[in-house]
């Protein structure tokens, strides 16, 4: 029997490529090998809603600072204009607290208030207490004092009531004490006649709840006169 003979195989050459499986390709075959994309990074989102709360904070203070100037000059502009005028008006006084009513005339003054649209200026003067009350119940003249004062301010309760019994009628509002102190108690009382009218005499009681606050009681106790 004959032999048959084979074809031999041939030997790889070490430096020769790998053999690959028969149907399959790099391009083609349904192993093909797909690099994966990279996962994409998010970016966090509270950097960004920060940044946002100071930017609208940022612009809400500028814009509260933009509305509070524009009142402020507003108001400056209103009280600098007195568009309603300006109001006299004179308070006697006692001359134990002279010093610290004129200091809160000034800074009354100062600060241009109005009363009823109309700026009211605040004039002080000094009486000995029985000089007033002669010329307010006609026992001397008016002229006196200068005419017939808005306010009277003596050191005593004892004054406001000899004018309230022998003149009741001059006495525009009741007497509110200034300062405190046995014998003396600083009563001021609205006065009223012909030569006074309303926004006077609004100016007046004004003046005298003005004479209350902190900064006029303090400079009365720094002249030795306890509130009341």
């Amino acid at each position: 029997m004959g032999r048959h003979n084979l074809p031999e195989e041939p030997v790889p050459h070490p430096l020769d490529p790998p053999l690959r499986p028969a149907g399959r390709s790099e391009t083609t075959g349904s192993h093909r090998i797909v690099a994966k994309k990279a996962p994409r990074r998010r970016i966090a989102k509270w950097p960004l809603v920060a940044l946002g709360l100071v930017v609208l904070a940022t612009l809400g203070v500028v814009g509260w600072n933009w509305a509070d100037s524009v009142l402020n000059n507003r108001a400056e502009a209103q009280a600098a204009s007195c568009n309603g005028g300006r109001t006299d008006i004179r308070i006697v006084v006692t001359p134990q607290i002279a010093k610290p009513v004129e200091t809160a005339a000034a800074r009354w003054n100062q600060d241009l208030t109005q009363v009823h649209g109309s700026c009211v200026h605040v004039a002080v003067q000094s009486k000995p207490a029985s000089d007033v009350l002669n010329a307010l119940t006609g026992k001397s003249s008016l002229d006196s004092i200068g005419g017939l004062p808005d306010g009277w301010i003596p050191e005593s309760s004892y004054w406001v009531s000899q004018l309230s019994k022998a003149k009741p009628d001059v006495i525009g509002s009741p007497a509110m004490p200034i300062g405190s102190g046995p014998p003396a108690d600083y009563p001021f009382v609205g006065l009223s006649g012909t030569s006074i009218d309303e926004v006077q005499q609004r100016g007046t009681q004004s003046f005298r709840t003005f004479l209350k606050e902190p900064a006029q009681l303090a400079d009365f106790a720094a002249a030795g006169i306890r509130a009341s």
